[in-house]
């Protein structure tokens, strides 16, 4: 059963510093404010919406057309891909997890002044229908001066499941054409605009036209040179083998209705995953963790 805004604010809420409130559609967001940082995490999806430490920008993008639904993913913020990246005929894309509500399970300040929130979602007839597999899945978010994110997988099953999952990160930059990603090079990539076509990483990630990869076998840490916004953007990652970079560019962007016109300047995804050929094998009563850690600098 869904949690109530009341049962969620006497439960969870935090004096001062963490409360729920219901956006859009009715949907409860945790707002919190914190002498560190304010975050935004939806249970819808158990979305991050909004990151910003102190002293800075906001870090976290989201579309100013995006829709705020019950059964529809937001476009922008942290989408939570599982426990399948990318699209698969006659099943959602990116999994069934970034488009149901998730279960607050609890919430703590710690004595470096973090706030801690844990979700949860578990198995049920619906998607066990989508996914015949016995699991629970977890996201524990960290805000504070770093904002961390852990997703972690329980096979609570009797046999093993494979999986591909991702934290599908989209971060403001203040114009994409002045903007870079180290750490990617000599990396070998699929490029999905060139039908998968597997290419090798020369020199830092630069930005002049649709640009959809998967970076495979890496698990390095990537670096956004926001040069137009005078910051960098770290991210570090644990638990993944794969990285992928993605802005959609002015024509793709004019087919993607929750994204407003010429937004593709002012966003890129970089995102913490395992996809493409790099799978999770779970043993049944197994457990893995995706882990990535953004910090600003």
């Amino acid at each position: 059963m869904p949690q109530s805004l009341e049962t969620l604010n006497s439960r969870f809420g935090l004096t001062n510093t963490l409360f729920f409130a219901n956006h859009a559609a009715g949907l409860p967001v945790a707002e919190i404010q914190t002498p560190l940082a304010r975050a935004h995490v939806a249970l819808h999806g158990a979305h991050v919406l909004a990151w910003q430490p102190a002293g800075q920008q906001p870090v976290i993008w989201v579309s100013q057309a995006a829709r705020y639904e019950p059964g529809q993913a937001v476009r922008g913020g942290v989408p939570v891909c599982w426990p399948w990246f990318g699209a698969r005929d006659g099943l959602p894309a990116h999994g069934f997890v970034r488009t149901r509500l998730w279960h607050m399970r609890e919430t703590s300040l710690d004595a470096d002044g973090q706030v801690r929130l844990r979700l949860g979602i578990s198995d049920d007839a619906s998607t066990r229908a989508l996914w015949n597999h016995a699991f629970d899945l977890e996201l524990i978010v960290t805000v504070g001066q770093t904002l961390t994110m852990a997703l972690v997988t329980r096979n609570t099953g009797t046999q093993a499941f494979t999986l591909t999952d991702a934290l599908h990160t989209y971060f403001g930059v203040a114009d994409i054409a002045q903007t870079t990603v180290r750490g990617l090079e000599g990396c070998t990539y699929l490029d999905k605009v060139q039908n998968f076509a597997e290419c090798s990483q020369t020199g830092v990630v630069s930005f002049s036209a649709e640009t959809d990869r998967v970076y495979v076998n890496t698990s390095a840490e990537c670096v956004i040179d926001d040069r137009a916004g005078q910051r960098q953007i770290h991210v570090a990652k644990q638990g993944s083998t794969s990285t992928v970079v993605w802005n959609p560019w002015s024509e793709r962007e004019k087919s993607i209705a929750d994204m407003a016109a010429g937004e593709h300047r002012r966003m890129l995804c970089v995102e913490t995953c395992n996809a493409g050929p790099d799978k999770i094998t779970l043993a049944a009563q197994g457990i893995h963790t995706l882990t990535a850690r953004i910090s600003v600098a």
